[in-house]
């Protein structure tokens, strides 16, 4: 009977802490511990990105230095060159700026505040390779962000500088002059 009493008592002690444990464990009562991770600042998806670091390069190169002008086209007009931003432009442009660059693609007809940029103007056609450059790099953006306030960026074309390399920006500028000469 003895044994049975102390056996008993040692369930009894380790269903208390069991008991506790799960307590614990299914975050009935919960503690928070304190991880570097807090002490650190953090951005969510989309959230204004950081300024890039003074001095740092990118990965694929400089593609510009902010404050010196317009970077001069470094890509030769050549068949490949002009191949290859044929390629990212359908891909990338044509479904607003349309097949033959006239602004007139399938997402167009959506757009209602501001149409796609005729690609074949002279307006586009007279702007440096520079100039294109960085339209395609940074995108256009709408100060007067009424649709979407939340969002920073709710501008007319949005940057591609993540979608597309250095080189490939520079090739759908060689590409983009070629439109001149279709119309």
């Amino acid at each position: 009977m003895r044994l049975f009493k102390q056996l008993l008592v040692v369930f009894a002690v380790l269903g208390v802490l069991v008991a506790g444990l799960m307590i614990f464990a299914y975050d009935v009562v919960k503690i928070d511990w304190v991880v570097f991770m807090e002490l650190q600042s953090s951005y969510d998806d989309q959230e204004k990105p950081l300024a890039v670091p003074a001095r740092s390069i990118p990965v694929e190169g400089a593609t510009y230095l902010p404050g010196m002008g317009e970077p001069l086209n470094p890509v030769a007009a050549d068949e490949v060159s002009i191949a290859r931003g044929a390629e990212l432009y359908d891909i990338h442009c044509k479904m607003c700026h349309g097949e033959t660059g006239q602004g007139n693609g399938t997402v167009a007809a959506f757009l209602v505040k501001k149409k796609p940029a005729d690609l074949t103007s002279e307006i586009v056609q007279n702007k440096s390779d520079g100039s294109m450059f960085l339209t395609i790099t940074n995108g256009i953006w709408n100060p007067n962000n009424t649709l979407f306030p939340e969002v920073e960026f709710s501008g007319q074309m949005p940057p591609l500088n993540e979608n597309l390399t250095v080189r490939e920006r520079w090739d759908l500028v060689n590409f983009v002059r070629t439109l001149k000469a279709a119309q």
